[in-house]
């Protein structure tokens, strides 16, 4: 396939909500964005690269059209679960992307990295992503530390699912009569999913629980403000989200420290005992707005690397940069670019 004079960039945010993409020219801010609201799916050989070529090619190809970008030079694809289920991915993508668009430069770099670009840029720092999961990471611009993302099951602790199987625990106490129930709690359960003794049977058969759990976390948060079985519960959120902060965070200089992700916009409920537990943990950083999302960071990269300077090290799990030759890739850069 022939492709066109090669200027510009593709950025790609993949998670548990789907694929938001971007495109650009280097140098420029994105010309556009579009998205597809079903996730990548995951088997037994981790994220399934054919269906992340088939969820993305068509949005791609509508932005070209939409705004008469050049053809891509780069492409940076920031996925959830990179660094534990990605070994397809970082074996096919880079050589998929160049049979259809003429990508010549792939990096390949895990979400929490791309939140934590998008939130501080080039600064050393830890940055909380928390969504219907949790991660922490951290850089000293040497190498990146990580903490929790572990998945609702093992980890995740003070994320959205988290929070929502807290809020759902504290429901059904209630409903038993045990001690630190809920009945409010309660009461927006039965509201949400129907009366609570079918609870266990909408919830544990469901391949996204996760998702539905973190669904009821705006409804504790919502119930915080009188109920203090709520407002404990996110009280314990904000520890833990500062307890996976401390582990990441550079203990030398002026550290940033920021959140991002879907529970930065639950509001002062969790957000006031979050900056109340940094404080204590991690006196020395600076708490500061995330200016960005995941996907502003896999732009800042792409544009970085177009310009062929990027002052943040590599990972060979969580952030790697493949050059391609044709359909093949020829090089790896896991070290600093």
């Amino acid at each position: 396939m022939s492709h066109p004079a090669r200027d510009g960039f593709l950025a790609v945010d993949s998670g548990g909500s789907g694929l938001r993409v971007a495109v650009g020219t280097a140098g420029d801010a994105p010309r556009a964005e579009r998205e597809c609201r079903e996730p990548v799916r995951t088997g037994a050989r981790g994220i399934d690269p054919t269906h992340f070529m088939d969820q993305l090619v068509p949005l791609v190809r509508a932005l070209i059209a939409e705004t008469g970008t050049g053809g891509l030079d780069t492409a940076v694809i920031g996925a959830a679960g990179l660094a534990t289920l990605g070994e397809a991915l970082r074996a096919e993508l880079p050589g998929a992307l160049a049979r259809e668009f003429g990508v010549r430069t792939v990096a390949l770099v895990a979400d929490a990295v791309t939140a934590y670009v998008g939130a501080l840029g080039a600064r050393p720092g830890a940055v909380v992503a928390a969504g219907t999961g949790l991660i922490a990471i951290g850089t000293d611009l040497t190498c990146w530390r990580r903490a929790d993302g572990w998945g609702h099951l093992l980890g995740d602790c003070g994320g959205g699912s988290w929070i929502g199987r807290a809020g759902l625990e504290a429901a059904l106490r209630a409903h038993d009569g045990r001690e630190d129930g809920s009945a409010r709690l309660l009461a927006c359960a039965e509201e949400v999913f129907g009366p609570a003794r079918e609870l266990p049977g909408k919830l544990y058969p469901r391949a996204d629980r996760a998702a539905v759990l973190a669904s009821f976390a705006p409804r504790v948060a919502d119930c915080a403000d009188g109920d203090p079985v709520a407002a404990g519960i996110l009280r314990a959120a904000a520890r833990h989200m500062a307890d996976s902060a401390a582990a990441v965070c550079p203990s030398d200089g002026e550290p940033r420290v920021a959140l991002t992700g879907g529970l930065a916009r639950m509001g002062d409920p969790l957000l006031v005992p979050l900056a109340e537990e940094l404080t204590r943990r991690l006196p020395h950083a600076r708490q500061v707005v995330a200016e960005g999302d995941p996907l502003r960071g896999s732009v800042r990269i792409a544009t970085a690397l177009a310009a062929g300077s990027f002052p943040l090290p590599g990972d060979e799990a969580m952030l790697s940069v493949v050059t391609t030759n044709g359909v093949n890739a020829v090089g790896v850069s896991a070290d600093h670019f």
